[in-house]
């Protein structure tokens, strides 16, 4: 009977339990703590930025940054990090508002802009109350000093974890890291550790990274009595001799991070004095001095060292860290060893696990040795030089190993990786950068391991004959496989990658030279899949239309640079996961339709159709897609007028429709900035739009890079704009007129800025100089006019300057030899601020792996090469992409300069091509042109240009084109030898004074007395001394004149017969004129 009750009371516990449980689950948590949270919510975000789902009639368990527990339903942790509306300005805490959240286990106020705590209303009146609080959170905040913050927390007994990292403090009108390098703050505020350290005597973790301290810290941590973690990383750590000793008397720690300082290699010795120190981690750190074997290397409980990104660890560290037989992890990542790795002391270390030690500049093959590390279970030596077979290293003795890292290495590699075939625990291989080789003869049949990560990318160069690594076919468990950039000519694609594989993720076979072939899918789906990546190979024929069914989680579709043709699968239209889709540069050819892409609400954000042949008309829908980011359709056959009324989504970054039959006004609300705040480049050149800019596309906050160029664009250029973050500008050949507006003067960005083949007028104004980032700058056929102004002396970065076939006038500006032509790659190819939403779920894909890699994310692909067209080395050149890099000209040619060539223009010594040529140039060739050791090109042809070619000119040894035809040079051409030798007599045509080879002139036939004078400085001895020709002349007249005076004046008869031949002169002329005046006054009538 008594059994029954129990069972009985039992029962109906657990109901009322149960009860109580659903009761919580359905009605939410308690009324009280959901007034608090809603009155918390009120305080710090009223306009709902960050807490927008805490609304009144929902469950508050529910909540975002909230969570209950399941039996209670009472708030046991609250995440308030940034939830503060920054506009409402700072937050003095009340704690007051925490009095309802009686189980709250932990608790996030980081990144609030707190200040301080309300006068007496400290955590410290809530101690008899939040008795459970563990972990509290006030990093990236900036507390007022002067009110003793830390004190405002004094009353928390149970807290065991305190984050103070990052905090900025106030101190009157000052801004500092917490607590100034002196520390005096501590004592005359009576709020500091010390006082802390007192009352928080239960205080595990403690984290102070990002600060300010100095050595004196460690003065102030020995109360913590229980501490356990402690990070100081990041502050102003030395290792001084004035660090008090205590500290390292503590019984209690286990993890201590000291990243970021300044420490001596000794300072490490101490450390050694710490019992329960089992990780240690001093990566970025400036070492110096010694390893310490005695201290560091004695201690009997260190499980895990980090020195990753230290400098000036000596080579003999691992020389001497045998002693360290509790060591489980050593990372020695980025420590730059430079030397081979030693046969002894790191391979003593039977008990580790992981061993980083990428980027060190290790060099040689792998010591025997590590074959005794019997319990390693990661490995990673990436990014060395390390060589030699890897088949022949004792890897394969490594028996326990899960994770092999050797990429970026210099090691072979057979494509069978027999040796490795026993070693059952392997999960991951990464070998790529590194050369693939054939495998020998005999091989097992099937390895023990079952992958899940294998990565050998760029190990072939050259076409492998070793084939296709066949013991993928006995893989079964793979989730990431890349072979991208490997030629496996003459292989079938590995259709049964996916049939093998029902787990498989990613699979990128990019550039593998692939037999053509419509692309294989297996007959059963694959759900798991999410990115395929097989451009740049010879895969054709049509996508299947059951794609969508095969792979039905598909994010990721990449099938770019091969020969595609068809159509885009009609089911891409309904397939929500579809996130990227790159089918550029293919043959595909169809009248593109709403229904073959996806539409509003899905999730795709980056669409490449570019260079294939779709055509119709540009299928609108697409641009209302709210998650779209990176639309190229350039290059197809799309046709006919774009409304003038669809705008961009917001969600733009990049918009290329260039290259296509689009015809009509530009639409205006592309460009507009209200809806496309971050629109980074639109690209809508050479096609056939016509009339004016609508200004919208000039009042972008957000455009870098603007492209109407080869249209028919017409009226002047848009007025009062503002577009601070232009930086390519191209509008040429169009028709555009009028002279620059003084708008551009704002776009202090610009890097590029090209007006050519318009009919522009006007002068270069003179707030040019204001475009202090130019480098390109190109105003060629137009109508420009006027005198250039020295402003344009002042563009520092200005590489390249094309003004020719202009109207421009006066003396060239010999302040241009400013100009250094230095080196850019802002002026070979757009830079855009990418952002991939292939990230959002790494940590899922590569759940199975245990890690994942950042460098697998699915970037976007933009490559958008900068064209720059000259006129140089005789012919018109396109220029593109990098050669712009080093690529400095200035084309002055076919306008109405005047006057003399500045010798100071020798100091151009950087430029690569220089055009003077058809201007009314006078004067001689600067000798000064001897120091353009860099230049290629040289055209001054069709001037007036004198004297003798400067003989010096033959030292430019890049000299390629070389052209002064038709001036009034004279002379000796200069010697056939070095670049001149292979110039013909076309580059000294029309100058008939000149004489010498290529010419048919021979200076040996006739030789002037002035040809026998010594040559002057700038070596004019030309046959004719003009001076001297102008004076005798002049002479000669005044004689002829003086004799005929004297004759007439002599001789009577002949001064009768001079008067009567002028009378008769005179009578002829005005008979004549009488004539003909009667003639043309009948002719009028």
């Amino acid at each position: 009977m008594v059994v029954k009750k129990i069972l009985w009371v039992w029962i109906l516990v657990t109901l009322l339990t149960l009860v109580g449980e659903w009761y919580g689950r359905c009605y939410g948590c308690l009324e009280d703590e959901r007034i608090g949270l809603l009155e918390i919510k009120a305080l710090i975000d009223p306009n709902h930025l960050s807490l927008g789902d805490w609304v009144d009639s929902s469950n508050c368990c529910e909540w975002s940054r909230i969570e209950c527990d399941n039996t209670t339903r009472r708030v046991i942790r609250l995440s308030l990090w940034a939830a503060s509306d920054w506009r409402l300005g700072d937050w003095v805490l009340n704690a007051s508002l925490f009095l309802p959240f009686k189980e709250l286990h932990s608790l996030d106020l980081s990144a609030n802009g707190l200040v301080g705590c309300s006068e007496n209303e400290g955590f410290e009146v809530l101690s008899s109350k939040l008795r459970k609080l563990e972990v509290l959170d006030l990093s990236l905040n900036r507390f007022n000093n002067d009110k003793g913050f830390l004190s405002c927390f004094n009353g928390l007994s149970a807290l065991k974890s305190l984050d103070l990292s990052d905090i900025e403090v106030l101190t009157g009108s000052a801004s500092m890291r917490l607590f100034p390098s002196t520390m005096l703050n501590f004592e005359k505020h009576h709020a500091g550790l010390k006082v802390l350290s007192s009352r928080l005597k239960n205080l595990e973790n403690l984290d102070l990274r990002d600060n300010q301290y100095n050595d004196s810290i460690f003065s102030f941590l020995s109360g913590f009595s229980y501490l356990k973690h402690l990070d100081l990383s990041f502050n102003h750590l030395t290792g001084s001799t004035g660090i008090n000793r205590t500290f390292f008397n503590s019984s209690t720690l286990e993890e201590l991070y000291l990243d970021g300082s300044s420490l001596p290699l000794n300072f490490l010795q101490n450390i050694g004095a710490l019992p329960a120190l089992k990780v240690l981690s001093v990566g970025q750190c400036d070492l110096n001095g010694t390893l310490p074997v005695q201290g560091l290397c004695n201690s009997s409980s260190l499980e895990e060292v980090f020195l990753d990104g230290s400098s000036n660890i000596p080579a003999s560290f691992l020389r001497n860290i045998g002693p360290l037989s509790t060591l489980k992890v050593l990372s020695l990542s980025g420590v730059d060893f430079n030397s081979t790795l030693p046969a002894e002391g790191w391979c003593e270390l039977k008990n580790l696990e992981q061993l980083y030690l990428s980027r060190n500049n290790l060099k040689g093959v792998l010591p025997p040795c590590l074959g005794n590390l019997s319990f390693l279970q990661i490995l990673d030596l990436s990014r060395n030089q390390l060589e030699g077979n890897i088949a022949l290293s004792h890897l394969s003795h490594l028996t326990q190993l899960e994770e092999l890292k050797v990429s970026n290495n210099y090691f072979q590699v057979p494509i069978s990786f027999g040796s490795f075939m026993n070693l059952s625990n392997l999960k991951v291989i990464a070998c790529d950068n590194n050369e693939l080789i054939a495998a020998p003869s005999f091989q097992p049949s099937a390895p023990k391991f079952q992958l899940l990560y294998f990565s050998a990318s760029n190990c072939t160069s050259k076409p492998l004959k070793a084939g296709f690594p066949n013991f993928l076919r006995s893989q079964h468990d793979l989730v990431f496989v890349d072979l991208s950039h490997n030629k496996f000519v003459g292989e079938p694609f590995p259709s049964w990658l996916f049939e093998n594989n029902r787990l498989l993720n990613q699979l990128h076979l990019r550039d593998t030279s692939f037999i053509g072939g419509p692309l294989q899918l297996p007959q059963h789906p694959t759900p798991n899949l999410q990115t395929v990546d097989m451009s740049g190979n010879n895969i054709h024929g049509q996508v299947a239309r059951n794609i969508c069914l095969i792979f039905p989680r598909l994010k990721n579709f990449v099938m770019a640079n091969n020969s595609l043709t068809g159509c885009i699968p009609p089911c891409f239209g309904n397939m929500s996961s579809l996130g990227y889709l790159d089918l550029s540069n293919n043959h595909m050819s169809c009248e593109l339709l709403g229904h073959n892409l996806p539409t509003v609400g899905s999730s795709l954000w980056f669409l490449k159709l570019s260079n294939n042949n779709f055509k119709g008309r540009l299928p609108l829908s697409v641009f209302n897609m709210t998650n779209l980011s990176y639309l190229f359709l350039d290059g197809n056959k799309f046709a006919g007028q774009v409304s003038g009324t669809f705008s961009l989504a917001s969600s733009f970054s990049w918009f290329d429709i260039s290259n296509n039959l689009l015809s009509g006004m530009l639409p205006r609300r592309i460009g507009n900035s209200s809806r496309n705040s971050f629109a980074q480049a639109i690209d809508l050149s050479r096609n056939h739009f016509k009339g004016t800019i609508p200004i919208e596309y000039f009042n972008s906050d957000s455009l870098e890079y603007l492209d109407l160029s080869e249209n028919n664009l017409s009226g002047s250029l848009p007025l009062g704009f503002h577009a601070s973050d232009l930086r390519y500008v191209h509008l040429y050949r169009n028709q555009l007129s009028g002279p620059l507006p003084y708008a551009f003067c704002n776009l202090s960005s610009l890097v590029i800025f090209d007006l050519g083949d318009n009919n522009l007028t006007g002068p270069i104004p003179n707030w040019i100089d204001s475009l202090s980032e130019l480098s390109i700058f190109v105003l060629k056929s137009n109508q420009f006019n006027g005198k250039l102004p020295q402003q344009l002396c002042l563009l520092r970065k200005l590489s390249i300057l094309d003004l020719s076939e202009n109207k421009f006038s006066g003396l060239l500006p010999s302040c241009l030899s400013n100009l250094n032509f230095t080196a850019s790659d802002e002026k070979t190819s757009v830079k855009p601020v990418m952002m991939s939403r292939d990230a959002e779920k790494r940590e899922e894909i590569f759940a199975s792996i245990g890690f994942y890699l950042q460098e697998q994310t699915v970037w976007p692909e933009i490559d958008v090469k900068i064209v720059v067209e000259l006129t140089a080395k005789k012919n018109f050149y396109t220029y593109e992409g990098d050669i712009l890099r080093y690529m400095s000209a200035v084309d002055l040619s076919c306008n109405r300069f005047t006057g003399e060539i500045p010798t100071e223009w020798g100091n151009l010594s950087g430029i690569f091509a220089l055009n003077l040529s058809q201007n009314n140039l006078t004067g001689l060739i600067p000798s000064s042109f001897s120091n353009l050791k860099y230049i290629e090109s040289l055209d001054l042809s069709h001037n007036n240009l004198n004297g003798r070619i400067p003989a010096q000119l033959v030292e430019l040894n890049f000299l390629a084109v070389f052209n002064v035809s038709y001036n009034n040079l004279s002379g000796r051409t200069p010697e056939m030898k070095y670049q001149f030798a292979t110039f013909d007599e076309s580059s000294y045509k029309g100058n008939p004074l000149l004489c010498g080879p290529p010419l048919q002139n021979s200076c040996d036939k006739t030789k002037s007395p002035s040809a026998r004078l010594p040559n002057d400085s700038n070596g004019d001895d030309g046959l004719i001394d003009m001076d001297s020709f102008y004076a005798s002349f002049g002479v000669f007249y005044i004689i002829v004149v003086l004799t005929i005076a004297a004759l007439l004046c002599i001789n009577p008869h002949w001064r009768r017969r001079w008067f009567y031949f002028i009378e008769e002169c005179i009578d002829t002329c005005y008979c004549f004129l009488a004539i003909n005046f009667r003639k043309l006054s009948r002719c009028r009538r």
